[in-house]
Order: structure tokens, then sequence, then C-alpha cells
């Protein structure tokens, strides 16, 4: 084991997903740090995975029976060499300080990649939103917002939505926080439409996500279309991604959520997705509920066989938009027996390290999250550039700005492999890229 990551899980007990993180990120980096003595002098890679904040509060709040309920919150401000802190706010009971580090970690890079002024932080509260009331919700939030107010700021540390923080939440959170600082700044993304959001920012990572895989398959001479498509989960990436598969006429199999999944062989039709978008956002129900209503579909509950898994499923693309560590090694097998040519992740770090090396080994075309999924934090900048300048942009301008940045991001992996005699290793490339732009900015920065 090298010195530095054995020092690294001294430091950091118990943060298996921190470390999962910083040791696919040191495979690619290590090589450029050994042969470039000022990397090694300015501790570039002890800096960057030291948080430059943590911060950890209690979140007291009230449910509709009146009973009090306490719960964790988190905002991991990780590294600012590149801008303001960026990242979004996670709600789910997994959340702990391992998750929140490995995603502000992973965020550094995604928000270097985009080529955005901007930093890298995460956060969130080990707090679910599943079946509780909106009033419920939104005391949570106030709460939150309560104690988070006082580190952030448009130019501070700019937090945005992820699992379990939908518009919904972002409204209560920014209600909030416009309350106690008296002021209407852009101080989060993905803001309602008319009251400061942009255009295509819930459908942005879902929709980069394609745009990236787009590239990734033009460039070996292929196309979308036509290919059987698997997708994870049934969250705000998983919709978006799959309209858009539909919209370049590939053929999407399967979704899933957290109670289990489905699979599709007649292929995902706009009157299925609306269905599937009314029973998730608005009833707030399960797949089981969505399978029901077509007489085609079955629903495979987790628990009914734990052996079962949509990734045993024949396809050409496996877009995981779940969450991390949903792809391990007898996934990566099982995708490779089903001759399975492209995995671009939608969710962060949707595969393990060990499945990694299986797929790229086996020759399967494979985009890290960083890479593949930075669509959302790209019009989240886009959002605050609108917002500074007091400005709405139309759909088309969005979307053209988010086709452009996913196209450099794809530029940018590969030219950084070819250079690094890793030709098409999107996350060789990724990471390398992202590297030199952040240990620049902190070399030139000083030792602050």
């Amino acid at each position: 084991m090298p010195k530095f990551i054995e020092a690294l899980k001294e430091k950091n007990p118990n943060q298996d997903e921190f470390i999962q993180a910083v040791e696919e990120y040191y495979e690619s980096v290590y090589p450029i740090i050994e042969a470039t003595p000022r990397y090694q002098k300015n501790k570039i890679l002890e800096r960057m995975t030291e948080p430059e904040r943590v911060i950890i509060f209690s979140v007291p709040w009230i449910d509709d029976k009146g009973e009090i309920h306490v719960n964790r919150g988190y905002r991991v401000q990780m590294n600012s060499a590149l801008g303001p802190y960026k990242g979004g706010l996670r709600f789910h009971p997994s959340v702990n300080l391992s998750i929140l580090k490995f995603l502000a970690f992973e965020q550094i890079s995604k928000n270097a990649l985009t080529s955005l002024p901007l930093g890298g932080g995460k956060g969130g509260a080990d707090f679910d939103p599943k079946g509780k009331s909106d009033l419920e919700v939104m005391r949570f939030c106030q709460s939150f917002m309560n104690e988070l107010f006082r580190h952030i700021g448009n130019y501070t540390d700019i937090p945005a939505g992820d699992i379990g923080v939908g518009g919904r939440e972002i409204g209560y959170l920014f209600g909030k926080y416009k309350r106690i600082k008296n002021q209407f700044s852009g101080v989060l993304t993905g803001k309602g439409i008319n009251w400061g959001g942009s255009l295509i920012r819930p459908e942005a990572t879902g929709y980069g996500l394609i745009y990236f895989a787009k590239h990734m398959l033009e460039n070996q001479g292929s196309q979308l279309k036509g290919k059987r498509c698997l997708v994870s989960g049934a969250g705000n990436v998983a919709q978006y991604a799959i309209e858009k598969l539909i919209d370049l006429e590939a053929k999407v199999i399967s979704v899933s959520d957290s109670t289990g999944f489905i699979i599709d062989e007649n292929g995902f039709t706009r009157e299925k997705l609306d269905l599937l978008m009314e029973v998730k956002n608005e009833r707030r129900e399960g797949l089981e509920s969505y399978a029901a209503e077509f007489d085609d579909l079955h629903f495979q509950a987790h628990d009914y066989d734990p052996d079962a898994s949509l990734w045993k499923t024949k396809a050409d693309c496996a877009f995981p938009c779940a969450t991390q560590n949903e792809i391990g090694e007898a996934d990566a097998k099982d995708l490779i027996e089903n001759e399975i040519r492209l995995v671009a992740e939608g969710s962060n770090m949707s595969c393990t390290n060990e499945a990694i090396r299986i797929l790229q080994e086996s020759g399967v075309l494979y985009a890290p999250g960083k890479a593949a999924n930075a669509g959302g934090v790209a019009v989240s900048g886009l959002e605050m550039s609108q917002n500074s300048q007091r400005v709405g942009w139309s759909r088309e301008k969005v979307d053209s700005e988010l086709q452009n940045i996913m196209k450099h991001i794809h530029g940018q992996c590969l030219s950084y492999a070819q250079k690094n005699n890793k030709p098409n290793n999107y996350l060789a490339g990724a990471n390398i890229a992202a590297f030199f732009k952040v240990a620049d900015a902190m070399i030139d920065q000083g030792v602050v």
C-alpha cells in the first residue's frame, strides 16, 4: 500500500467512501506528482485531500404530531482554489462525513473540468424526506438553514440539490436564507424558474450524461440510435437521461428505485416516462405503483430475490443513475457477459474501483461521474451567471451552452488520456486534466 494512502487511512478511520475516491484518483495522478518536484514540494495531494473546512451542526425540528426530532447537518468545504465552494446538499439517512467528503472531493475535479470558476464542496443531513409532509420538510429545511446561512454566500459557498433535495427543498431553504439575510441573492442553485432559476437546470445532469455518452460513441464511429440502454435510478437524473435517450432514438429498457427494478423489453415511450415522473415526482410513490399501470411490466422487488439485478440484462450501454457503488465486481462481470459496450456514470462513483478495473480491462468504454455527470454543476454555474446579470436565458441558449461544456469536458478527457499514454481512458484523462488546473492554482495562491 502506498505510504500516502496508508497515512490517509490512519487519519480518516472508518471513512471507506472517502478513501475509495482518493485511491481511484491517486492511481491516475501519482505518476505526475512523482515526475514534478514542485507538486511534491507543495504537498498538493496532502492539501487537496484535507478539507479546508468541515461544519457539523444539530438540526432540531418538530413533526406534525408535535414530537421533536434531532438530525445532524454537515457542510464540507473541500477546496476553493478555483472559486467559491460549489456542490449539492443531500438529505438521506445514509449521509455521514465519509460520504460527504468523498462527494466533495469528487466535486473538485468535476467543477474544474467544466472550466467554470468554482471550487468543490458538499453537504447535507441524515434526514429522510420520504414519508414526510410538506410542512415537516419545510420545518426541517428552515432549521437546517438556521445554521447553514452562516457559512454560505454567493462569493463563498453556493449549495445546490442532490439526493433528497429537489425544487421543494431548495425553495424552503432559499426562503429561510432570504428572511435571515434580508437579501435576494444567487446563494442557492436549482431555484424555481420564476424566482431566479435557470431553464434546463432540472434536466441538466441527465441531459449532460447522454451528451457525454454520445461523444464517446461518436469517437468510436458509433451512435446511440438503436442501442439498448440500461438506466438505474428513477429520480431526476434517471428521468432526464431517459428523456434524452428517447430523443436520440435509443431504446431504454430499465428503471429502478430503492425498492426494486423494472425491465421493459418494449422500451420506454413518452407516455411511460410521463407516468414515471408523475408517480415519482408528484405522487411520491414507488415503482410498484408505476408498473401496475402497464400490462407488459413486472416489478422485481429487491427483497423478493436478493440476487436479482438489472445489470444481468443484455444491453449495449449502461447508465447507473442511483447512488454510489451500485455496480460492484459481480455486476461488472454480469455487464461484460451481457455484451455491454459503454458504462457512463450518472450518479457519483457509481462503480467500485474493482468494477472499474474489470470494465476497463475488458475494453468497455467507461466514463466516471466527475466527467459524465458534470452537466448539473455546469448549468448551476450558468444559473449563477444569469443571477449576476439579472437576466434569464432561453431554453435553447442554456441547452447550447450545456452541450458545448460537455463536448469540452469530453475533449479534455480524451486529450489528457492520450498525452499520458492512456488512450480512451476517460477516468485517467478526467483526473489528470482536473489535477493540473487545481494544483497550479493552489501553487499560485501560496500555502494559505
